[in-house]
């Protein structure tokens, strides 16, 4: 299947393509490669389905020949045979009636484990799809309607192979049967006008489900809509509260909803119509069936036998027809969610790897940038020929004025991005010829906004390495100088840290990262502005944190305040993507350049603000406003 044209927004995205290649694509799931049990499950599924069918069709031949045994329509003899073959065929009969649910339950108790492993393996296939995905297709999409999306595929692959397998396909193998039937015993009229009755009736059935597909598929775009406003509302809950805006999120969310409630409505509306429609037409046709059987009855060609059986065969068959709308509209709205989420599966991740990839090997851990060039858009370029070595055990700084490009640097080097040209090499690997699960194994993260898991505290330090003791998770998050902090909590290392974290401090959630990088003990570290929000007390705490982690690993720090990396090995100044000076602290200050500008700046900044708080301390409130060179 091809990809939607339009990728920016893919929960909200309805290819119409061909519905028949979606059904194909569905196939599989039904008849598991590899899955002998799976098959095995289907064909006996599909030999009680046939059973039940046949039980159907058979069953009430025996009310007939109870009902012409009760008018003396039959071959009763004797008035026991009289009260005894009525009996009998009425308990024939129920007993039909029985079997045929029991197979009915059957076949679909031996479906269930078809149907819930292909909803289970697409789901799983569909997330991992999702992490391979690259930042870029991350960064632009809508959270809460690719949830909604990928909820509804999963659900709808389970409701097509049901619905097609065990009411559509059934109810043509019953049609068949009573057809047939009704033309050997009765002649081919009643056959005629039961399958034109039919014909009749699904024709109109699937005209009106189309009409009302197109108003669901309106209610499923407000609901995604809906959804969608009411996650972002909540991820930003901290947002909404500080500009008091809780109506205006009310507002939008109810826009939102009005256009549900208007879609649901209609569908209600056209059920109406769709319910009324299927009775007239039926109804009709069953009446011609019905006055034809009474006249044959009235000449005495057919018995009130015959006359029941036909009434029994046409009101049977009417059941599934019944449901016929419900299960088009169903099977097409599945097809629908199927082919939407199918084409989140046909996304290519912008970043792969290339044929052939080999496991970065990290004997000591040399980083380097050789005329590195990248943009996000072709029309910027944020990075012109970077080039800079950090080498093993070393640590290097890159500082700068914001939008200069430095926390790109990191995300390149984790490889969520490839290069518009150079290369960057590990240990003189080229990282766009490994694989990216090696590389990214070889570096730990410590960034500026860390966001936790809605778990505990435990689970999120243990985060950095699954499967490690929890002695080892406590010696982690002691050297990240937190083990105290948590002791003192109520639950301990069981405490919930809330969703994102917003239950603990910005230095706890930082001692938290640090403890969780720690317990990873990668070779390559990069600390992205770890600090950078922090009050002078914390930061200062977050460093001696830092300065452990970092010992005798090749460090990269993102720093926005420069007294955080004033013993660094070296620092490299960046300016509109362009490394423009580098040199240790000391001598760059002495070059009076960029950077002992950029010194300078936070000087006066951190002495306004000294001055400031010992001004409010004395009783005077006027803040000082130094005078910037």
């Amino acid at each position: 299947m091809s990809p939607p044209s339009r990728q920016s927004d893919p929960s909200i995205e309805y290819s119409e393509g061909s519905q028949i290649k979606t059904l194909l694509a569905i196939l599989p799931y039904l008849w598991p490669t590899g899955r002998s049990d799976l098959k095995t499950r289907v064909i006996a599924a599909l030999i009680a389905l046939l059973f039940a069918k046949v039980i159907t069709v058979v069953t009430p031949f025996s009310f007939k020949y109870a009902v012409d045994s009760l008018t003396n329509g039959g071959a009763a003899v004797s008035v026991y045979s009289l009260m005894l073959v009525p009996i009998f065929l009425v308990i024939a009969y129920g007993f039909g009636r029985v079997m045929m649910i029991v197979m009915t339950q059957i076949r679909d108790g031996l479906f269930a484990k078809v149907g819930q492993s292909a909803v289970r393996d697409l789901a799983i296939r569909t997330f991992n799809h999702m992490h391979r995905l690259s930042l870029r297709f991350h960064l632009e999409r809508r959270t809460g309607g690719l949830t909604r999306v990928i909820e509804r595929g999963t659900k709808g692959i389970d409701v097509i192979l049901r619905f097609s397998l065990f009411n559509s396909f059934p109810t043509m193998i019953e049609l068949t049967f009573v057809c047939g039937i009704l033309a050997w015993n009765y002649g081919w009229i009643y056959a005629a006008i039961t399958a034109v009755t039919v014909i009749l009736y699904v024709g109109f059935t699937f005209l009106m489900t189309e009409w009302r597909i197109a108003i669901r598929r309106a209610m499923n775009e407000a609901d995604t809509e809906a959804n969608t406003k009411a996650v972002d509302s909540l991820l930003n809950y901290e947002t909404v509260k500080y500009f008091g805006n809780e109506q205006h999120e009310a507002d939008r969310f109810e826009v939102s909803m009005k256009k549900y409630e208007a879609a649901a409505v209609k569908t209600w509306t056209s059920l109406t119509v769709l319910n009324s429609g299927q009775a007239l037409i039926f109804t009709i046709g069953m009446t011609i069936c019905m006055i034809l059987a009474a006249q044959s009855v009235e000449q005495g060609v057919l018995t009130v036998g015959d006359f029941v059986l036909i009434n029994a065969f046409m009101i049977q068959l009417y059941l599934p027809l019944n449901f016929l709308g419900t299960v088009y509209r169903d099977i097409k709205q599945g097809l629908i969610d199927v082919e939407t989420m199918f084409s989140l599966m046909d996304v290519s991740p912008d970043v792969q790897d290339v044929a052939g990839a080999k496991d970065l090997v990290v004997p000591n851990g040399d980083i380097e940038f050789d005329n590195v060039c990248f943009s996000y858009d072709p029309a910027r370029d944020i990075l012109k020929n970077v080039s800079f070595k950090v080498p093993a055990g070393s640590t290097t700084a890159i500082v700068g004025p914001s939008g200069a490009g430095k926390s790109t640097i990191s995300r390149i080097l984790y490889r969520f991005y490839n290069l518009a040209s150079g290369e960057i090499r590990i240990d003189g690997q080229d990282i766009a010829k490994t694989t990216q699960g090696s590389l990214r194994a070889a570096i730990g993260m410590v960034p500026q906004d860390t966001v936790l898991f809605n778990d505990t505290i435990l689970y999120n330090i243990g985060y950095g390495r699954p499967g490690a003791s929890n002695e080892e998770i406590k010696e982690a998050a002691k050297m990240a100088q937190v083990h105290d902090f948590v002791l003192k909590l109520p639950e301990g290392y069981d405490a919930l840290v809330g969703e994102r974290g917003l239950k603990l401090s910005g230095g706890e959630k930082q001692r938290v990262a640090i403890a969780r990088t720690i317990l990873k003990a990668p070779p390559i570290l990069i600390l992205d502005e770890a600090t950078s929000a922090l009050d002078t007390l914390t930061e200062q705490e977050i460093q001696s944190a830092l300065g452990m982690v970092s010992k005798d690993r090749t460090t990269l720090v993102i720093a926005h305040r420069l007294s955080t990396v004033v013993d660094a090995d070296e620092i490299l100044v960046l300016v509109a993507g362009e490394v423009v000076e580098r040199g240790k602290h000391a001598d760059l200050l002495d070059k009076q350049g960029v950077y002992a500008d950029m010194w300078n700046r936070q000087l006066e900044a951190d002495e306004a603000r000294r001055l400031l708080a010992e001004n409010q301390e004395t009783g005077i409130i006027q803040p000082v406003v130094p005078q910037i060179r």
